[in-house]
Formats: structure tokens, C-alpha cells, sequence
């Protein structure tokens, strides 16, 4: 595709749709005084009237554009052309009489259900994907799908071995390390922020507390490599110092360069203001009745949350820490640069392990040939993980929607 010249047909299209609008709402003015007549809508809605007009032919062209083999130089002269004859089209319709408002009304409608359905379409999209070639990769006479879910040996780059649980073990270990960081964290700034602090001391912590969820994760993975895991190292040595004069002489804790233990930290680090915010709305979401009730009797401010709040809003709070564990297991460049490469199935947090998002991102590096079972098996290992992150957020949302119909009458 041509990008200059696509870039150019995207500033004529937003031209045109400024002039239809101001040209509809100007025209529709003059109109109005020119016969005396009342407009049957509002000067706004025939301007929107006239930009909608100019807006729809060029995205439906648009649209079509990515799923038809339309040469780029057609569409950067034919979607201006389409827009622009759609807003003369809709300015040559405009009257007193012409009902813009249900007209414009009824455009939107049609915007957003045509959105839904192109949302649902890519999701859609990307599940085919998956499974078209996920299937593929099973279907191949070296790869097999039990020695795939129970084997422990992965080398898909130097040979056929696709035994995927080091893979998934990393995963979930990492992200229980993850996990155990950042739930205590997290949920005690929740509780504090929505039952202790004043409202000012709240507005001061809680955007502190959300600039970590706004700081890219490869800056994390620049902190876990250089900060988080040389000290991870040191700390697992100096554990073997204390401990070698009990053991011989021996080290007992083996220690990498990176670890699981350094990725863990990092990536509860980064889903703190993740439970942190969910915690505290479904917090604050306990109906007050009942804190009230609790107070009325001769409960103190942390009886009635230990006794009331909590576990009214346990639901919620199991919901957002299966929401931050579906975060975490699918997050990237953490594990990349923390965690390490080799697939390895061990409970020592200090060596290193390896996921299924850093295997992926291995699998997927260079110039691959689709057609291999090293590529294809990228595309199995998202398509498991797709589904273990859906059946985590599944189970979350059922959750909440269960704590939304126990607490429904109050």
C-alpha cells in the first residue's frame, strides 16, 4: 500500500466530512430564513446529516478494501470520490421538512452495530486462525498431540521435540510468583483507598498507583534485566553463603543470571494497579446498608470490614485476581528478558525458566516457513494459551455476575 497517498486520501476524506458538516448546518440555516419556515430538526443534525453521509461510502470502501484484492491506487481515488458524492448527495436532500435528527439517529445505529459486527468479525478472525493452524501442526506425521500435552522435553528449533509442559510450567509458575507479589499489595491499597483514606489522601495515592498500569512493559523488562534479577542473583548467593558451612561446602541454591523469581516480581509489580482498581471498585460496590447495619450495631470500622465488606466482596475479589492471573500469563516482555529460554521444570525461583509467550516470540523470530512444525507450533502454543486466559476470564466474569444477583435487592 501506498502510505503517502494513503495518508492523503484519509485528509480529503476528513475535508470533506468537516465541509459536509458545515454545509449542511449552514444550509439548513438559510433555509430557514429564506421561507420562514421551522426547521423540523435542529441546524446541528443537518450538518451531521451531511458529514455521516460523506463518512459511510468511504468506510464501507474502506472496509471492503482489506478483504478484496483492490489495487491501493483504485481505493486512494475511489474512497474520496465516494465520500464526496455521498455528501452532496445527502446536502442536495437537505429541507425544512427533512427530518435529520431520526435520519442522523438512524446512522448511528447502523455505525454502531457495524462496529459490533467488525469487532466480532476479528475476533472470529483470529480464533480461525488459531485453529486452522493449530490443526495443521497436530496433523503433521511428526508431531503428536499426547507427546505435545505430557511431554517434558521442548527443542522445536534444533529438533522435533514439542513436549510443551516446561512451557506451561514456566508459565504458571512465573505467574504464581506474580500473583503472590502482587494480590497482598494490591488488595491492602484497595482496602486502604476505599475505607480508610480521606477523600483528598485518595485523590493524591490512587493516580500514583494507576501510572504504573501507563508504563510500557518493555520498560519493565529493562528493569526486571537490569535492576531486579542482578539482585535476585546476589540475594540467591548470599544464601549459599549462609548455608554452604551446613552443607559441606556445597552451593544449595542454584542461581542463573535470570530467573523466574526476577520475571515474577516484575510482573506482580506491573498488575498491582490492576487488582489494586478492580479491588477497590468492587469494594466500594458492597451496598452501603450494610456497612451501615454493621455500624448501627456496635461494630467498629474494621469489624465491619473484616466481618461484612470482605466477605461480601470476596466474589469480586476472586474475580479480579483470576482477571490479573489471565493478565499476567499472557504478558510478553517481561518474560523475555527476565525469565529466560530454557525449558526447564523446576520449583527453584532463582533459575531460569522459560514460557510460552517467550517460546512464541523465539518460534515467530526471523524469517519462518509457515508450512514447518517449528513455525506452526507458535500457533498451537496461542491457541492453548487463548484458551486457558478465556476460561480464566469466563470463570471471572461468572463470578461477578453471581455477586451482581446476591446483592441485587439492596
Amino acid at each position: 500500500m501506498n502510505y503517502p497517498a494513503y495518508q492523503q486520501s484519509l485528509t480529503l476524506i476528513a475535508l470533506i466530512v468537516c465541509f459536509a458538516f458545515l454545509a449542511g448546518r449552514i444550509w439548513a440555516v438559510q433555509l430557514a430564513r429564506r421561507r420562514a419556515n421551522h426547521l423540523a430538526s435542529l441546524p446541528i443534525y443537518y450538518g451531521w446529516y451531511g458529514a455521516l453521509g460523506a463518512l459511510f461510502p468511504a468506510m464501507t470502501l474502506g472496509l471492503l478494501g482489506w478483504f478484496l484484492p483492490i489495487p491501493s491506487a483504485v481505493l486512494n481515488i475511489a474512497i474520496p470520490l465516494a465520500s464526496f458524492v455521498g455528501a452532496m448527495v445527502c446536502l442536495f436532500q437537505i429541507s425544512p421538512q427533512l427530518t435529520a435528527q431520526r435520519r442522523v439517529e438512524r446512522m448511528i445505529r447502523w455505525l454502531l452495530m457495524a462496529s459490533g459486527v467488525v469487532a466480532i468479525m476479528t475476533t472470529l478472525g483470529i480464533i480461525l486462525s488459531l485453529v486452522f493452524e493449530t490443526f495443521l501442526f497436530f496433523g503433521h506425521p511428526d508431531v503428536s498431540v499426547i507427546d505435545f500435552f505430557t511431554g517434558t522435553e521442548w527443542s522445536a528449533q534444533t529438533s522435533s521435540r514439542f513436549g510443551a509442559v516446561p512451557l506451561f510450567f514456566g508459565t504458571f509458575f512465573v505467574g504464581l510468583i506474580a500473583l503472590v507479589i502482587a494480590a497482598p499489595v494490591g488488595l491492602f491499597s484497595a482496602i486502604y483507598m476505599s475505607e480508610y483514606a480521606s477523600p483528598r489522601t485518595r485523590q493524591i495515592l490512587k493516580p500514583f498507583l494507576e501510572v504504573l498500569a501507563g508504563i510500557p512493559t518493555v520498560v519493565y523488562g529493562f528493569f526486571a534485566i537490569l535492576v531486579v534479577a542482578p539482585a535476585v542473583r546476589s540475594a540467591g548467593d548470599g544464601l549459599n553463603d549462609l548455608l554452604r558451612p551446613f552443607f559441606g561446602g556445597a552451593d544449595v541454591i542454584a542461581t542463573q543470571p535470570k530467573s523466574a523469581l526476577a520475571a515474577g516480581i516484575v510482573m506482580g509489580i506491573m498488575i498491582v494497579p490492576f487488582i489494586s482498581s478492580l479491588s477497590d471498585d468492587v469494594i466500594r460496590s458492597v451496598p452501603r446498608k450494610l456497612r451501615n447495619g454493621a455500624i448501627g450495631l456496635g461494630a467498629t470500622t474494621s469489624e465491619t470490614l473484616k466481618d461484612v465488606v470482605l466477605p461480601a466482596a470476596f466474589p469480586g475479589l476472586m474475580a479480579a485476581m483470576l482477571l490479573a492471573v489471565s493478565r499476567a500469563i499472557g504478558e510478553t516482555m517481561i518474560v523475555v528478558m527476565a525469565a529466560g529460554e530454557r525449558a526447564n521444570i523446576t520449583l527453584n525461583p532463582f533459575e531460569d525458566v522459560t514460557t510460552v509467550t517467550v517460546q512464541i516470540v523465539a518460534l515467530m523470530t526471523g524469517d519462518p516457513a509457515f508450512d514447518s512444525p517449528r513455525t506452526l507450533s507458535a500457533f498451537a502454543l496461542g491457541a492453548v494459551l487463548f484458551c486457558i486466559t478465556l476460561a480464566f476470564n469466563v470463570l471471572a466474569q461468572w463470578i461477578v455476575d453471581r455477586q451482581r444477583r446476591r446483592y441485587a435487592g439492596f
